[in-house]
């Protein structure tokens, strides 16, 4: 995951070993795993949130902004005949 390899991990532990001593290490290592835990779990919920976020956000955005509707002719428009021309609107 971060390129570590055993050998390191290994190095890593026995230095450890040797600063925390024997009797503090498995409490260290079981405060470290806890640490870890609460760190993925934090991380987890604000990925899950931000993709609920940007979820709604695309929902909402078409919802609001609808693709515009074509309806459908009854034929397709000759190519002889000139398009035709909208009305202009009505004054009351």
């Amino acid at each position: 995951m971060f390129g570590i390899s055993f050998s390191e991990l290994l190095l890593v532990g026995l230095v450890a070993l040797l600063v925390l001593g024997p009797e503090r290490l498995p409490g260290a290592a079981r405060t470290a795993g806890l640490w870890i835990g609460r760190l993925k779990r934090s991380f987890n919920a604000i990925k899950s949130e931000v993709e609920r976020e940007i979820g709604a956000a695309d929902i909402h955005g078409s919802v609001h902004n609808p693709l515009p509707l074509q309806r459908p002719s009854a034929q397709p428009p000759s190519p002889t005949e000139p398009p035709e021309q909208p009305q202009p609107p009505r004054a009351p």
